[in-house]
């Protein structure tokens, strides 16, 4: 044991063989965590429904074991120490190699993230399979970008100027894609705001536009009108807005009224019947919460009532109120109960002629 003690004393005084070490160390480092990547991870996600986890443990296998060896070549220089010269040289290509490799690792993880969102773009509201390639090249943007400042801190290169410069050139970009940009973050306040969901009928208070949502994207939400109109709203002009959600709530269902004016002297009590069996007759009328007859006031010419009633989605506003005027015309003339309407006399004076002088 002694003799073992003194040899490895004795081997670790000499440059090369601690260099050796350390490269051999991460070399065994790198291979148990590929193993435990390739094996331990990769087991775990195909019991997963998708199969993104298994392509991403894939790429990342082998950028993981080449970086533990750079690593291990990179102490091994340290610890050979090396020249001035010599040494800035293999310490800036290892730390190269290292920014080269995670950045094309980068590219295939960001490429096969981009492609598995535009397989489901279809199934996913707020994805829009047109903003995906959009997607691909900022994330591309970005990679390069970190590149470039990685590769700068490889060397020991002052990156200020480099970051100043960006800095400016960031600048004129915010300004030109201004209102691009300003969609685009409204998107990502609206995905994670979640004020409304594809199929729910919604209000735009400030541009009164009102429809159902038929599409959530980054840019823009499509909205589908009354008139079968498809309306294209930007986001950054939806996070800034009003947004009334009919279709919100506890329940969608939805209350509707109209108002009806009856002719002064009717029967009150007679008048509450009728609207109330016309409103129960009408198909799309609930009887979960049942409708609801109100006196409202006494107007100028007529004792006006609201009928209220609840409908089961808000896309059936139109032909319920269509349905329900109608009826509610008819049973009141079966009932012999007048609907007046504005009437005016008008009377006509002759002015007697000037007496003769």
């Amino acid at each position: 044991m002694n003799e073992f003690s003194t040899f490895v004393q004795e081997f670790w005084q000499y440059a090369w063989a601690r260099a050796l070490t350390y490269f051999l160390a991460s070399f065994v480092a790198g291979k148990v965590v590929d193993f435990i990547l390739s094996r331990a991870v990769a087991r775990l996600a195909r019991k997963t429904k998708t199969d993104l986890d298994n392509k991403l443990v894939a790429l990342l296998h082998r950028p993981v074991f080449v970086t533990f060896v750079l690593i291990g070549l990179r102490l091994a220089a340290i610890e050979l120490s090396l020249p001035a010269t010599p040494a800035y040289v293999t310490h800036g290509l290892l730390a190269t190699l290292i920014v080269v490799i995670w950045t094309t690792a980068g590219f295939k993880i960001g490429g096969t993230i981009v492609a598995e969102l535009y397989r489901v773009s279809g199934r996913v509201s707020w994805i829009d399979g047109r903003t995906v390639p959009l997607l691909d090249n900022v994330v591309k943007l970005l990679l390069i970008a970190g590149a470039v400042y990685g590769v700068l801190l490889a060397w020991n290169l002052n990156a200020t100027p480099w970051l100043a410069s960006a800095g400016i050139a960031g600048i004129a970009l915010g300004f030109a894609a201004k209102d691009t940009l300003a969609n685009l973050f409204g998107g990502l306040s609206v995905i994670a705001d979640a004020p409304y969901k594809v199929g729910d009928f919604i209000n735009l208070v400030d541009t009164a536009q009102r429809g159902q949502v038929v599409q959530i994207g980054l840019r823009s939400s499509r909205l589908l009108t009354r008139d079968d109109v498809e309306v294209t709203v930007p986001n950054a002009l939806i996070a800034n807005s009003t947004v009334i959600n009919e279709s919100g709530g506890p329940w969608e269902k939805t209350r509707i009224w109209i108002e009806v004016g009856v002719a002064y002297g009717s029967d009150v009590d007679h008048v509450r019947e009728v609207l109330t069996a016309a409103a129960n007759s009408v198909e799309y009328v609930l009887e979960d919460p049942a409708p609801r007859i109100r006196f409202r006031s006494m107007g100028d010419s007529a004792l006006i009532w609201r009928l209220q009633c609840w409908i089961d989605e808000p896309v059936l506003r139109g032909r319920t109120v269509d349905a329900l005027n109608t009826a509610v015309y008819k049973a009141l003339g079966a009932a012999d109960i007048s609907i007046p309407f504005p009437q005016r006399d008008v009377h006509i004076v002759s002015s007697a002629p000037p007496a003769a002088g």
